[in-house]
């Protein structure tokens, strides 16, 4: 040991320093978090360098379309945005289990076998135990390259000594820095491992994937800057006890935040689900109260989802309960409180079950009035036409408000079967003649429980 070497404790949460151990964080409040770790503050015999990058008028830069790197999974370039930019560094997170690795994996043999070098850096299984996973999932290529190594300094020469197209690093909490004094998956090392890679993408045009664990809460693992280092954040989203998976993006310096890509897994893997609205609603019931159909919105692309309310008389006395999948629980007690102002239904003393078949999770308020007509529809024990699909906004004094991109929500409708549409009256004048669909403008809660029951 140096002696100008020095001690601090950092916060394994939030990244928090301290000059001494202490049981609980001052900067966050987590308990039995703080970490020893040594910085090394000798100084550097390192002259200046004389090279430095030359400014450059910004509209000087020619930028093409062509610029991006197709990988040939439709649904995985639209949550991109269209494709891999070069030198762009993406971070993708899930729970474990969900398939990150199997994903990154069918991405590089996609890369590969349209004539990219890829190289596959794994900190979790052998070359052996990747070989077999490639195998199953039939994803390999002449130019496809995988090694197991977790040392940083290794894997930058190993990129250095080769020239490659792609790489993915699986994952990030498992890499060390020599120089640093901290085990893996610390804060600290996490943090200069993203740094180092950060540099690597910027000054060598080779896109670079991160896989992330996340944490109990579900955020990524590691201190919230390696968020903001990154170019693309993108979450697999999923229950495991469905098959649907949903690559969101979170930020995207390169595209829209808003798109998805919906994929289906399988023995083989993970396969692309171009049509989610028809897969979705494979398996909805023909007449069945409390089921109602409606079209969300996932960047631009247009999803029809069934969402069912069950009410039934309570069996807790004045603790009915409230169990919500796949929508918001404060948005649902809200729909269930203007139900009974302005509908004179008496549900809030019920228990109330909601839920999105697919596994899909609505954070829109577009969702409101297929809300409120499945709760109706449960409470009335009256079904809703199985051909009505509904779109708006329930507002508390109950009147439905328009919503954004309604045209091409119930083209979606249409083209899935469906015969007629309650819009809110405030987006009729938007809307232009769609073949086959009968459009019904609404203006209050009331008005359209009358036109369904």
């Amino acid at each position: 040991m140096k002696k100008k070497d020095k001690f601090t404790f950092r916060c394994q949460s939030c990244g928090g320093q301290a000059p001494k151990w202490m049981g609980k964080c001052l900067d966050c409040g987590a308990w039995d978090t703080l970490v020893e770790e040594r910085i090394i503050s000798g100084g550097s015999n390192k002259t200046k360098s004389s090279f430095f990058p030359e400014p450059v008028l910004i509209d000087s830069i020619e930028v093409e379309e062509s610029d991006r790197l197709q990988t040939g999974i439709k649904e995985f370039d639209r949550a991109l945005g269209g494709g891999i930019v070069e030198g762009s560094l993406i971070l993708i997170g899930g729970d474990p289990g969900i398939g990150k690795s199997t994903l990154m994996l069918q991405v590089l043999s996609k890369l590969s076998r349209s004539g990219k070098k890829c190289l596959y850096v794994s900190g979790e299984e052998s070359v052996r135990q990747i070989s077999m996973r490639g195998k199953r999932l039939d994803s390999h290529g002449e130019s496809l390259f995988v090694v197991s190594e977790t040392d940083l300094d290794s894997i930058l020469t190993i990129v250095e000594q080769s020239k490659y197209d792609a790489l993915v690093i699986d994952s990030i909490q498992t890499i060390f820095h020599p120089d640093v004094s901290s085990t893996p998956g610390s804060v600290t090392q996490i943090r200069e491992a993203a740094m180092q890679f950060m540099k690597l993408a910027k000054s060598t045009g080779i896109p670079i994937f991160l896989v992330g664990h996340v944490t109990k809460v579900g955020a990524i693992a590691g201190p919230k800057i390696m968020e903001h280092m990154v170019d693309t954040v993108l979450y697999f989203e999923g229950d495991k006890s469905h098959v649907f998976r949903i690559l969101r993006a979170v930020k995207n310096r390169f595209g829209s935040t808003n798109e998805i890509g919906v994929f289906e897994m399988n023995e083989k893997g993970l396969t692309q689900v171009p049509n989610p609205s028809a897969v979705f609603l494979a398996e909805r019931s023909v007449v069945a109260p409390g089921s109602v159909v409606t079209s969300c919105m996932e960047g631009t692309r247009p999803i029809l989802v069934e969402i069912q309310g069950l009410v039934s008389s309570s069996s807790l006395g004045g603790s009915p309960r409230r169990t919500v999948l796949g929508l918001d629980n404060h948005r649902v007690a809200l729909i269930v409180a203007v139900m009974e102002k302005r509908l004179g239904m008496n549900i809030s003393s019920l228990d109330i079950f909601m839920n999105v078949t697919g596994g899909v999770k609505i954070v829109e308020p577009s969702a409101d009035l297929a809300i409120a007509a499945a709760l109706a529809s449960s409470f009335l024990d009256k079904p809703v036409d199985k051909q009505t699909t509904l779109i708006g906004e329930i507002g508390l004094t109950g009147e439905i408000r328009a919503v954004g991109h309604i045209q091409a929500r119930i083209k979606e409708a249409a083209k899935m079967g469906f015969t007629k549409c309650l819009v809110p009256s405030s987006s009729i004048k938007q809307l232009s003649k769609i073949q086959g669909m009968t459009i019904e403008s609404i203006r209050f809660l009331k008005s359209a429980m009358e036109v369904l029951f």
